[in-house]
């Protein structure tokens, strides 16, 4: 077997290898002591890993969503941070301000930088669930950012994200990546959660931050969302993809020594598996699309998707606690563990009652 060192050279070595030595051995540390991978999360990156769903790289969809499927499966709270980071390369590699595509889109596509998405309030502010939290003032060279945005994940110091801020001057939507470093920017540690704790998750709290124009990704973010829309729901597919996978493997581990009792339970690894493959199958297939197509009809059938992958999750984990029985309580076993990772599944943004809102207004457009 090749060593990691190898693996993350190639920029299409093997994911499972890399995950197997650099993540596998700390994941309970991880979930139970809150620690942030940032180790694995560079070596993903010099992978070329990061850098797949790029025009670089011809729009590969399906083999990003793949390699984040593959982490997900072991840790959905790293397989988040994937995501995040993954979803703000999208962001750039469409950025409308060209100084900000050239100063940044490499170093973050690398893994050089790292960083998160800031866009949770952007987008409920888009469905009419939530106001932007983060309000802008045009000034020389760029805005002035006040205000807080309560959770955003894939942080740390020296990391960046990107948010949708208010110009109240002019009505508009401005997004753009905003620099940890920045004075007048602070992260705040947040309350404990229960999981997802090493997702470098935190407050940010604007007061007068200066956003330079090569950081702007869009003036009009209302114009721009649209575009990106169905490349950062689909991208998500990953998370459940891994989870769903990974109870499917506790569930047959357990058939070794409990086929004679578990068998008696609703729900067993076969069907899930045809299902886990059909659903593989229909992200594939969305992956081919989501580039240059901003359509109605093409963000409702990934939201549709993203749906069957939040319930499939909820189905399986719960599946896989019941297969495990009493041994799936134990605090660093792998059940409990994807149960709570696939609730996240459902309720991170957009959440299944917020997909069921977008829905209920595309079939009434």
């Amino acid at each position: 077997m090749a060593s990691v060192a190898e693996a993350i050279a190639r920029p299409t070595a093997d994911t499972k290898e890399l995950v197997t030595h650099a993540l596998e051995p700390i994941v309970v540390d991880i979930d139970r002591a809150g620690h942030y991978p940032e180790s694995f999360m560079r070596r993903f990156g010099e992978g070329g890993r990061y850098n797949r769903h790029t025009s670089q790289n011809g729009y590969d969809f399906a083999d990003a969503i793949d390699a984040m499927s593959d982490v997900s499966r072991v840790c959905m709270s790293t397989g988040f941070c994937v995501w995040c980071h993954d979803a703000l390369t999208w962001y750039l590699d469409n950025a409308e301000v060209p100084e900000t595509r050239e100063k940044w889109l490499d170093r973050v596509a690398s893994g050089q930088t790292l960083g998160g998405t800031g866009l949770s309030n952007g987008m409920k502010n888009v469905a009419a669930i939530e106001e932007l939290k983060i309000h802008v003032r045009p000034t020389e060279g760029g805005y002035i950012a006040s205000g807080t945005l309560p959770w955003v994940s894939n942080l740390a110091d020296g990391h960046v994200f990107a948010a949708v801020f208010n110009n109240a001057s002019t009505g508009r939507r401005v997004m753009a990546l905003v620099d940890c470093a920045a004075p007048g920017f602070a992260l705040k540690q947040c309350a404990e959660f229960v999981a997802l704790e090493g997702s470098g998750t935190y407050a940010c709290h604007f007061n007068d931050v200066f956003i330079p124009n090569d950081q702007v990704i869009s003036h009009d973010a209302a114009g721009f969302l649209p575009r990106i829309r169905a490349g950062f729901v689909l991208l998500q597919m990953g998370m459940p993809l891994g989870v769903i996978e990974g109870c499917i493997e506790i569930m047959e581990s357990m058939a070794k020594t409990h086929a004679h009792v578990n068998g008696y339970l609703d729900e067993q690894p076969e069907a899930l598996r045809e299902e886990l493959t059909d659903l593989r199958a229909a992200v594939h297939a969305l992956a081919d699309e989501v580039h240059g197509d901003a359509s109605d009809s093409l963000f409702r059938d990934v939201l549709q998707v993203r749906e069957r992958g939040s319930a499939l999750s909820l189905r399986a984990s719960q599946a896989a606690m019941l297969h495990a029985g009493a041994r799936g309580y134990l605090a660093d076993a792998p059940a409990q563990r994807k149960l709570r990772e696939s609730y996240f599944v459902a309720i991170v943004t957009p959440a299944i009652k917020h997909i069921r809102k977008e829905l209920a207004r595309l079939e009434a457009a």
